[in-house]
């Protein structure tokens, strides 16, 4: 008997090709979920992989310096040219390390932060496992009785937790200190005036709000990094997709986390 929509059986081929797809929406959720999961396990699990930590650290936070120096640096000047023009029209340039600073702490600062790390860093995990998968050096880990979850996953993800922070602050350093290089050759405000103005302008709130993404964003791209590495396959293909997925994918979370955190950060002032 021919298949019709009448049958109660039968599916067409884009109402099959449709559930396919959520299919595998679901069972990717699920892997993620059971991903994260046995990282929470697995962290808190001795024996502890210090010296793989300090290394990751290492590689994602020092070697990360120079990119987030010069484009912090490039940062502040760009912004105060650009701020300079609009607060001219009101006669309020004398606002500008004001405005600089809740800018920079605010927003800009861990935002872009976390995009030069979802870069660099991002991409440079889903490549590193996503190569070792594929040449199946995880396997031979395993087989060798050492845990390569712990090791490789569970030491990247708290490396770029904790150094995404760091490297924030930092950036707001340098971002702050490449303001006051064009504050001070237009306005010639002096080095303790302005500084002065700048943690004037923030509050508390500022400041722990900005570590606390921090913490998030750098998680995230640990995470998207670990996960988008460890489960890459098709040989040196999907070494190139994993790669580009975790840039793509931690960036796409980013900025969703950095509108949700607003909206938060938002109520919480009005309290």
């Amino acid at each position: 008997m021919a298949h019709t929509d009448e049958n109660p059986g039968y599916k067409s081929p884009r109402k099959y090709m449709v559930s396919k797809r959520i299919d595998r929406l679901f069972l990717e959720l699920h892997a993620i979920y059971s991903f994260i999961a046995r990282f929470f396990k697995e962290v808190f699990l001795p024996p502890y992989e210090g010296k793989e930590i300090i290394k990751q650290c290492f590689e994602i936070g020092v070697k990360s310096l120079p990119l987030i120096s010069l484009t912090g640096f490039i940062i502040g000047i760009v912004f105060t040219n650009q701020s300079r023009v609009s607060l001219a029209e009101f006669g309020a340039t004398s606002w500008l390390p004001a405005l600089i600073s809740v800018a920079i702490v605010r927003a800009m600062g861990p935002l872009v932060t976390a995009l030069i790390a979802a870069g660099r860093v991002g991409s440079s995990i889903g490549a590193e496992l996503g190569s070792m998968k594929v040449t199946e050096q995880i396997e031979a880990m395993e087989v060798s009785a050492t845990n390569p979850f712990r090791f490789l996953v569970v030491s990247r993800v708290l490396a770029s937790t904790f150094m995404v922070p760091t490297l924030m602050m930092y950036m707001v350093l340098v971002a702050l200190l490449g303001a006051y290089v064009n504050v001070h050759n237009n306005e010639l405000t002096s080095f303790t005036t302005y500084f002065v103005q700048v943690f004037n302008a923030i509050t508390f709130l500022d400041i722990f709000s900005s570590i606390i993404k921090s913490f998030v964003f750098g998680f995230t791209i640990g995470v998207v990094g670990c996960y988008k590495g460890y489960h890459s396959s098709k040989g040196t293909e999907g070494v190139g997709k994993a790669a580009n997925s975790s840039v793509v994918t931690g960036m796409f979370l980013i900025f969703i986390e950095e509108l949700i955190s607003l909206q938060i950060i938002t109520a919480l002032r009005t309290i």
